[in-house]
């Protein structure tokens, strides 16, 4: 394969012949393209892909680009990935025929320039696949034709950075390092300046061998779903710190920057800061609150000189140090302990609180409505283990239970009563929730649930290509959106309990996911049931529905994920 965006006339210019013999677009092979990967800086700004090589690129708002690269032989495997840097993209891969050689003997004179780049480009294409979203997307088939492939991208948000990867083959190129089982990054140890992280190592480096790093990225705002969505954040001044010397862990910041009292000891402490250039107190652009550091293969490490009683978010990037390539492991995020003054979180009527518990901890969280009330009602969503949550007022223990996925509690007032709610985390590991206090009973964030939840599969309805699935329903009108995901056969229940958290809503699930949306009630509840046959799938193949439930505040509620199987034979 070779990857080729215009100045179109430069383009076919070097697709040209220089003598008279028939016309033909060169292979991979072709003398002419053996500098594609040695020389990177011909693809800077060109429209050309290189086979088997990363380019990084620029859109301007509204204003598309297109490249292309050209399919010799059919039944040539081809994958293509793209990945949005600071904003979403618009993109769309489609290919057509190659332009016929010239027939009969003729003149042996080539064609006029305008002539073949009308013949290559005055036809669309055949869209094979597009996408819409800031998501590392993919195409990858296994047997693609031969042709000329156009990959076209569009920022409609503002002015962005992007990344291409396209190879021939993909079975032994394998540039990005591969995620574990697990990919999710566990919070070990959590304190009032430090939270000690650890994840599960790459296989490309425990199996492959492959040299490895891990670069850790820790701001205030979000999480992020590319090392290049980072690079797009940070000035240009602020490049990768050094690893710490063996046996340090680290203060990875800036921290008169970053919102923290300088330390002048901190340094002496830590050498390897003194003469890291992240240590300057001043720079030409301003500071952001995002910083990354890569720590070499090392799989636990604790970060300090964190701000008391603040929310964190931490991603980590396994990086081929070979390739320059990464891969994104789940992102998590924690708040720091408070000041041993601060032990309680204050709840706002009717405001939605998240709130992250370590594993085997404790949170208490306080409710002291303004105005009298009749009733007061606790909303918890449990984001992933169930919880334990005790209520009191003034003092007196009102409820204790075990709450997984939605639950609401509601309690009979008392003028100028104060609320303390202790709730305790798993002791499987670190908890997320969200919890709504109010004294307005119309004033619900959570969509109501029944009380089951789980996705009931109609075996004898199942085809080759269909499956055919029901749900309960409230009396309340809500809006609900099923999603697909095609699973390896050896999918089981181990892996799908770790992908539940229940908190993440459609906005995280590709668009190519989404099965449909509808809204739904009854106010007879023994008749809230709906069906939905979900077709367009492949014989033989295991799939993972899920169902969310949005409500009227817009916070959505996962249902349970079922794992389904079309039949083999028909």
């Amino acid at each position: 394969m070779l990857l080729l965006r215009c100045p179109l006339p430069f383009l076919l210019l070097l697709l040209l012949p220089l003598d008279s013999r028939p016309q033909k677009l060169p292979t991979r092979d072709e003398e002419l393209f053996q500098m594609q990967i040695r020389d990177k800086a011909f693809f800077h700004d060109s429209s050309v892909i290189p086979d088997g090589a990363e380019i990084s690129s620029y859109l301007f708002r509204d204003t598309p680009k297109r490249y292309f690269f050209v399919v010799e032989e059919d039944n040539t495997p081809l994958a293509v990935t793209v990945t949005p840097c600071d904003a979403p993209l618009e993109w769309k891969l489609s290919v057509q025929e190659l332009p016929e050689e010239a027939s009969g003997e003729g003149s042996g004179d080539p064609e006029p320039l305008e002539q073949q780049k009308q013949q290559i480009t005055s036809e669309e294409g055949t869209e094979l696949f597009s996408y819409k979203g800031n998501d590392v997307e993919y195409f990858v088939s296994s047997s693609s034709p031969s042709g000329l492939y156009q990959l076209d991208l569009l920022s409609t948000e503002k002015d962005t950075h992007f990344k291409v990867y396209a190879t021939t083959t993909p079975e032994s190129d394998q540039p990005y390092p591969e995620l574990p089982y697990d990919p999710r990054i566990d919070v070990t140890s959590l304190g009032r300046t430090t939270v000690t992280l650890a994840w599960k190592p790459s296989p490309t480096a425990s199996l492959l061998r492959q040299p490895i790093q891990y670069c850790i990225v820790i701001n205030k705002e979000h999480n992020f779903k590319s090392l290049c969505a980072v690079e797009a954040k940070l000035s240009s001044d602020d490049a990768f710190m050094m690893a710490p010397k063996p046996g340090l862990d680290f203060s990875p910041f800036d921290f008169a920057h970053f919102g923290f009292p300088a330390d002048n000891n901190s340094g002496k402490e830590r050498g390897f800061l003194k003469s890291s250039k992240f240590g300057r107190q001043t720079s030409p652009k301003p500071r952001v609150d995002l910083h990354r550091v890569c720590i070499g293969n090392k799989n636990i490490f604790t970060v300090s000189d964190l701000k008391p009683d603040t929310q964190y978010y931490f991603d980590m990037f396994a990086v081929n140090t070979n390739t320059n390539m990464s891969t994104a492991y789940v992102g998590t995020f924690a708040r720091t302990k408070e000041e041993a003054k601060q032990k309680t979180v204050e709840l706002k009527d009717g405001k939605v609180t998240d709130v992250f518990i370590k594993r085997k901890g404790a949170k208490f969280l306080r409710f002291a409505p303004v105005s009298s009330h009749q009733k007061v009602t606790f909303s918890v969503h449990s984001c992933l283990d169930a919880v334990q949550i005790q209520i009191r007022r003034d003092g007196k223990l009102l409820l204790s239970q075990s709450v997984e996925g939605v639950r609401q509690f509601q309690l009979r007032g008392k003028a100028k009563a104060k609320y303390l709610i202790r709730l305790r985390g798993s002791k499987k590991g670190a908890s997320m929730l969200k919890i709504l206090a109010t004294t307005r009973p119309n004033k619900q964030s959570f969509p109501s649930l029944p009380e089951d939840t789980r996705i009931k599969a109609f075996d004898k309805l199942r085809t080759c290509s269909s499956v055919t699935v029901a749900w309960l329903g409230t009396q309340e009108r809500n809006k609900f959106c099923i999603y697909k995901r095609e699973v390896d056969d050896n999918y089981n229940e181990e892996q799908k309990k770790r992908e539940q958290n229940q908190c993440l809503g459609p906005d995280t699930r590709k668009k190519s996911e989404k099965v449909l949306c509808k809204y739904f009630h009854s106010q007879n509840i023994q008749k809230a049931v709906t069906t939905e046959t979900i077709r367009g799938l492949q014989p033989g193949k295991s799939y993972l529905l899920d169902v969310y439930v949005i409500g009227h505040g817009g916070h959505s509620v996962k249902y349970q994920s079922k794992l389904v199987k079309t039949r083999k034979f028909c």
